[in-house]
């Protein structure tokens, strides 16, 4: 039995490597699905050394085997096949390495293959990856086409010829990578985030000629999905042939039948374009000729009325109206002013004839007192007063006699 370590006792390394391989020794036999990214058989050696590779996550482990076991009839062990391997954990005390020793390989059957391509694509759906409000419109003749295909592919040159034909303007930022094989899906992520990196990428096409299920595996990695479903630029797939679709398929904002569909879809055509804009502008000439002719008919149509043909006929008839109406004015005014008068010659008469001076014509006289008040009662003075007697001539001053006095009286 061994000590618990401390800082005091420590273990040495070959206590814990000797532990570490007990304790991965206790795990037994276990079975892994992964994919084969490196195979190695040296010349006549008894061994085989291959990588699996996690096609889920970048994550690999070495695996050692028999050379019957990896030349078993009917299993065809190649780079990039999808296998099940049931295996030994074991790790290597001298060199502190772990690996996976082999006893038995097993190629995943097609209908696997399926079946886990639907566990993915039902997952993903479920996280909305694929949903149609995440699909972004394709910009109307990109300056810069973004192209992920394999080097001097027949993808390759169907989508460059195809949109330099249709576009001879466009250019290219071309990403050549593995289309096939275990590091494919990395090697196309790697493009993904360059061109999306590039702001002069308008579109990104990802392009790849037909083949065979296993073939176009990479094109169904979960993790390629989501690297293109995280891309702000827009995606568009071309794998394989219109009957081939694969989950990058459903992530991507337009799915194409073929690299030429791709290249279709994203570039327009120059002289449909032309023709397109020769109708438009045929259209815009008819209807502004359409819209001058109206509006010179109507000018005419207006320039023809009297009031702008012979305009000075209109102005002598109001000419007449216009004397008639002075004259009307005129008489009018004629007539009240008389009637004003006549009223006011009434009116003088009327005060005049009530006026105390018509009175006073008449021979009367009005007597005040000193203090201007009237005599009404000769009650009211007093002999010897002075008062003042009003008649039309004029005023004159009196003196009240006492009553029997002579009549040659002075006042």
């Amino acid at each position: 039995m061994t000590s618990p370590s401390s800082p005091e006792s420590p273990w040495p390394v070959r206590t814990v490597a000797r532990k570490v391989a007990e304790w991965i020794g206790r795990l037994g036999e276990v079975w892994v699905e992964g994919q084969v990214a490196q195979l190695s058989r040296r010349g006549a050696a008894a061994t085989v050394f291959l990588t699996l590779r996690d096609p889920a996550a970048d994550l690999s482990v070495p695996v050692t085997c028999h050379r019957d076991v990896a030349d078993r009839p009917g299993l065809e062990l190649t780079e990039g096949a999808r296998v099940i391997v049931r295996a030994r954990p074991d790790y290597y005390v001298a060199r502190g390495s772990f690996s996976l020793r082999a006893t038995e390989i097993r190629a995943v059957g097609l209908g696997e293959l399926l079946a886990r391509i639907e566990r993915i694509r039902q997952l993903l759906a479920a996280e909305g990856l694929f949903d149609a409000v995440r699909k972004r419109p394709l910009p109307f003749a990109p300056a810069v086409l973004g192209v992920i295909t394999g080097r001097e592919s027949a993808a390759e040159r169907d989508v460059l010829v195809t949109a330099r034909r249709r576009w001879p303007a466009i250019r290219f930022a071309v990403h050549h990578c593995a289309v096939q094989g275990p590091t494919a899906a990395a090697s196309v992520m790697e493009g993904l985030r360059r061109l999306d990196a590039d702001p002069k990428v308008a579109v990104i096409v990802i392009a790849r000629g037909g083949g065979s299920v296993e073939d176009l595996l990479p094109f169904s990695d979960e993790g390629l999905v989501r690297a293109i479903a995280a891309c702000r630029t827009p995606v568009v797939t071309a794998v394989g042939h219109e009957t081939d679709t694969t989950l990058v398929d459903h992530v991507a904002d337009v799915r194409a039948a073929t690299p030429t569909d791709a290249a279709h879809r994203v570039v327009p055509e120059i002289g449909e374009q032309r023709r397109l804009v020769d109708g438009l502008r045929a259209r815009a000439r008819a209807l502004l000729s359409a819209r001058l002719d109206q509006q010179e008919r109507w000018l005419e149509s207006t320039r023809s009325r009297p009031v702008l043909a012979e305009p000075q006929r209109l102005l002598g008839s109001r000419a007449d109206e216009v004397v008639a109406l002075r004259a009307r004015a005129v008489r009018t005014l004629t007539h009240r002013v008389e009637g004003a008068e006549r009223d006011l010659e009434h009116a003088r008469a009327r005060v005049a004839a009530l006026s105390p001076a018509a009175t006073l014509e008449r021979g009367y006289a009005v007597v005040q007192r000193a203090d201007g008040a009237l005599v009404r009662d000769p009650a009211e003075v007093s002999a010897g007063e002075l008062l003042a007697v009003r008649v039309a001539g004029g005023r004159l001053p009196v003196r009240v006699q006492p009553a029997g006095a002579g009549e040659d009286a002075t006042p």
